[in-house]
């Protein structure tokens, strides 16, 4: 069996959040989906739970970090191409999302950001690997 992530974030309103990620064409596996969690698909072996607040609190002992004032982590994407990345951020945009920085672009790596409607921040990055340096 491969080694699958799932990685956890608090949201202030499930159903809207839900709505915010199926804009930018994720899906839900239903199975792991109530009315406190939805289980959003990136790939077969990631996925991303998106948890209310309240149900968050009870896998934690420490205060809860409201991404909007705070950074807790960085959510970063490979995408296939530049035009994939830059069609993320216009959906995310569209949807509600804030740019949280500019764009770069140091040749061989290509990447931008979108904060999702709680301020978790997304990167999605592409590389062209045979452009890249030995050591970067």
């Amino acid at each position: 069996m491969s080694r699958k992530i799932f990685v956890n974030l608090p949201v202030r309103d499930l159903p809207r959040t839900q709505a915010f990620f199926a804009a930018l064409g994720f899906s839900y596996n239903p199975q792991f989906t109530n009315e406190q969690a939805a289980c959003m698909v990136i790939s077969d072996d990631i996925y991303v739970m998106l948890l209310a607040e309240d149900f968050f609190k009870t896998f934690i002992s420490k205060p809860l970090v409201d991404a909007r004032e705070a950074t807790e982590v960085l959510v970063c994407l490979s995408c296939d191409s530049r035009a994939e990345v830059d069609s993320f951020v216009a959906k995310a945009l569209a949807a509600g999302g804030k740019i949280p920085r500019p764009l770069q672009d140091v040749g061989f790596m290509y990447s931008h950001a979108f904060e999702d409607l709680d301020g978790h921040i997304w990167e999605l990055v592409y590389m062209d690997m045979s452009q890249a340096p030995p050591q970067f």
